[in-house]
């Protein structure tokens, strides 16, 4: 099946990965967003595993890099920036989500159950710098699409700053704009 770009203008994949492009449907019910993040890639994989590293930049929770272990994700997104940004109405300080490891093999590849989906982090070096490729499954309704496909980016584009010593935008106030330009970009 052909992959459904949801990236704005006519730019080149590589510049749209390294300046933060949009995700990509590659197929009706799966989102592929790509990084060009500051390598090395046990650094990206640390961001990845590290429960108080993830917690920078995703969320916290300790996790066995150990296939069919389990563990719990807990998001705190008021505190990912400072000032965090107006936190959207129906969403509370703290959400929390079981998980379980399916695939690892560090430091290329991390799978783990996400709701009835799946989510991939793939881990390329590319000389000094890593690609990360997140692939997010059965994504089956559009909203989750949206929460998803603007969750993803504005997180990466946290991870892409923490790791690069970078500052970034208030997390709310990202979000809420890319699941502005997620909604514009997605199929109905």
């Amino acid at each position: 099946m052909n992959a459904r770009t949801i990236t704005p203008g006519a730019t080149s994949p590589g510049a749209e990965r390294e300046r933060g492009g949009y995700g990509t449907l590659v197929e009706p019910t799966t989102l592929r967003i790509e990084r060009v993040l500051p390598g090395p890639v046990e650094r990206v994989w640390s961001y990845l595993t590290d429960g108080e590293l993830r917690r920078q930049w995703l969320a916290a929770g300790a996790m066995e890099t150990k296939v069919d272990s389990t563990f719990e994700l807990v998001w705190r997104n008021d505190e990912l920036t400072d000032p965090p940004g107006r936190r959207p109405e129906g969403f509370g300080t703290e959400h929390r989500m079981q998980s379980r490891v399916v695939e690892c093999e560090a430091p290329r590849r991390l799978t783990f159950t996400w709701g009835e989906g799946t989510v991939t982090f793939d881990l390329e070096p590319q000389g000094k710098r890593v690609l990360l490729t997140v692939t997010h499954t059965r994504l089956t309704e559009r909203n989750s699409r949206l929460m998803v496909g603007a969750g993803w980016h504005a997180h990466l584009e946290i991870l892409a700053a923490r790791i690069g010593g970078e500052a970034t935008e208030p997390y709310w106030d990202r979000w809420v704009s890319l699941q502005q330009d997620y909604d514009a970009r997605l199929p109905r």
